[in-house]
Order: structure tokens, then C-alpha cells, then sequence
């Protein structure tokens, strides 16, 4: 199956405008979720380096069966021809809209990019999401911490407490722009955050923890700024936003045989080779695959079939 995959490309849109415009009118549009997991690596090094990615995800049209891919991102050398043939095979074309989302991480980000000429490419809003929440979490936790110090501390720390609580709403600020595709407003409150942050005096370890976690939600709403739409015009309209559907991908095509249920460890391409199996299997064409290469090759169930016909 490796084999007969066409040879990779940094771009796979061909044509022009005029080409696409003298196609058929086009399908409705293809969603498509990418999401990544991890699982156990054979030569485990040290605790850390014990796993290997593997980005997997599933295109789903309106009308007709949804598909699954999968791959090893440190491994397969060709993920775009990958994806490409994916969409290929739900009968994609030029002038059909796709719209990909997905965690805005880099390696997934840059997947989807010249695959086609109507795509879109949307941040995940789970993802915000829940960075958010582990935030406001460590922002109540700081709260916490301060209600149970001394009754000489809570005097001196009013002011502390009271800029905690501050920023749990100004969290919810961020989340409100977010929501509504305002960046410029949610990266200003950011930064006003951390100049708060920088101002309170004797700065412990959770708030540290705090501040370093705001910084890099700030760095990653920088990178994906182009990418966050209005998630509440798009959900108002029915349309996705998130990527649930993807990582019920994931726990199909990793989860069941290389993490929960079977805890193996695997090669980067013993991996490889079984996701392109399973992914067969759950798209139903491991079979087509096998009469493809075997004419001859029938089901007892065909044969009566054909039997009862004749």
C-alpha cells in the first residue's frame, strides 16, 4: 500500500481560477479534523523520549461515509500525498471548499497548507478552550493558597488576593474575544495580565507557574492568530469548530491497540505500517485493496449471491 502512494509534493493546487470555475458545481464541503497522540517506543532512551507522535485524523463530507488517515509524523515522508488521496477518494474537487481544523501545532499546522485552492484552516476551539480552564484553575488555586496564611499575612496580602481574582476576569476577557474572533483585544488583555503578574510583590512558585503559562497561551495565540475565526458566528450558523470528531479518530486508530487496551511498544515503522491497516479497515477498503491486487478473490457470501442471481 506504501508502494502504490504517489510521490510527495509541497503543493498539490493545479490549474487556474478559469479551470476551476468550468467544473461541475461542487459538493458541499469536506470537514476535516487533525489531532495527534502518543504511544510507547520500542528503544526507550529515557523516560522522556519513550514515545513517538502520531498524527491521525478524519474527513468527513455531508453526504456520504466519513475516512480516517493516519501516520507517524517522525517517520512517513510523504503525509501531504497522504491527506491529498484521502480527499482524493471522496471525490474532491478544485472547486470544493475544505475546511480543515485542527491544535494549531506546528507540524499539523503546515499539513493542510496548498492542498486546495477553496480551503480553510480554523484553530480548534476545544484547545482554547481548555487552556484557558487550566488557567482559571491556577488562578483560583493562588486564591486558595492566600486564604489559608496567617491572619497577619491576609492583611498584608488584601491587595494580592484582590488582583488574583482580578485576573481570573480578565481570563474570561481573553475567552470572550477569543470567542468572538477579536485577537487584538484577547493578546492586549494578555499582556496587561502579565504586567499585573510582574507587579505583585513576592511572586511563589504558583504564580510563577501561572505567569509562565499565560506567556506561552500568549505565544500560541500569536502563532495561530491567523487561523482563529468567529467561533460564535460559526456555531450559531451549525458549523464546526471543534475537533471532537478527530480524536475520536485518534482513540479508534491508536488507542485501542498501542495504548489502552494493548500497552506495546512498537518501531516508528512497525507503527506506521499497522496504522495503515487499521485505517483500512476502518474506511472499509482493506478488502477492496486485497480484490484490487487478487481479481479472484470472492467472499462466501458473494458467491451465493451470485448463485442465488444466476
Amino acid at each position: 500500500m506504501e508502494a502504490e502512494l504517489g510521490e510527495e509534493k509541497w503543493h498539490f493546487i493545479d490549474g487556474c481560477q478559469r479551470e476551476w470555475d468550468m467544473l461541475p458545481p461542487p459538493r458541499p464541503p469536506l470537514i476535516v479534523g487533525l489531532d495527534g497522540g502518543f504511544i510507547h517506543s520500542k528503544d526507550q532512551k529515557s523516560r522522556g523520549e519513550g514515545w513517538f507522535e502520531v498524527i491521525a485524523g478524519k474527513s468527513m463530507p455531508e453526504e456520504g461515509a466519513a475516512k480516517c488517515f493516519a501516520y507517524v509524523q517522525s517517520y512517513d515522508t510523504k503525509p501531504k500525498r497522504r491527506l491529498f488521496e484521502l480527499m482524493k477518494s471522496q471525490g474532491l474537487q478544485a472547486n470544493q471548499q475544505v475546511i480543515f481544523l485542527s491544535d494549531g501545532a506546528n507540524d499539523v499546522r503546515e499539513l493542510p497548507l496548498y492542498l486546495s485552492p477553496e480551503s480553510e484552516h480554523w484553530l480548534d476551539w476545544f484547545h482554547v478552550a481548555m487552556r484557558l480552564r487550566v488557567m482559571d484553575q491556577m488562578a483560583k488555586g493562588l486564591v486558595n493558597e492566600q486564604n489559608m496564611t496567617s491572619a497577619q499575612e491576609s492583611l498584608t496580602e488584601a491587595g494580592e488576593e484582590l488582583d488574583t481574582v482580578d485576573i481570573g476576569k480578565q481570563l474570561e476577557r481573553v475567552k470572550w474575544f477569543l470567542w468572538h474572533g477579536n485577537v487584538v483585544r484577547a493578546l492586549d488583555t494578555m499582556e496587561d495580565i502579565e504586567d499585573q503578574r510582574d507587579l505583585l510583590p513576592q511572586d511563589g512558585e504558583s504564580r510563577k507557574k501561572l505567569l509562565k503559562a499565560v506567556r506561552e497561551f500568549r505565544g500560541y495565540i500569536e502563532a495561530n492568530q491567523n487561523f482563529i475565526p468567529n467561533y460564535g458566528d460559526r456555531y450559531r450558523h451549525g458549523e464546526k469548530i471543534s475537533t471532537a470528531f478527530a480524536e475520536s479518530a485518534v482513540n479508534q486508530v491508536v488507542s485501542k491497540r498501542m495504548v489502552k487496551k494493548q500497552q506495546m511498544r512498537w518501531t516508528e515503522s512497525g507503527a506506521h505500517n499497522l496504522l495503515q491497516v487499521r485505517t483500512k479497515v476502518l474506511n472499509d477498503q482493506l478488502r477492496e485493496t486485497f480484490v484490487r491486487w487478487y481479481p479472484g478473490m470472492q467472499t462466501e457470501q458473494e458467491t451465493q449471491i451470485e448463485k442465488k442471481a444466476a
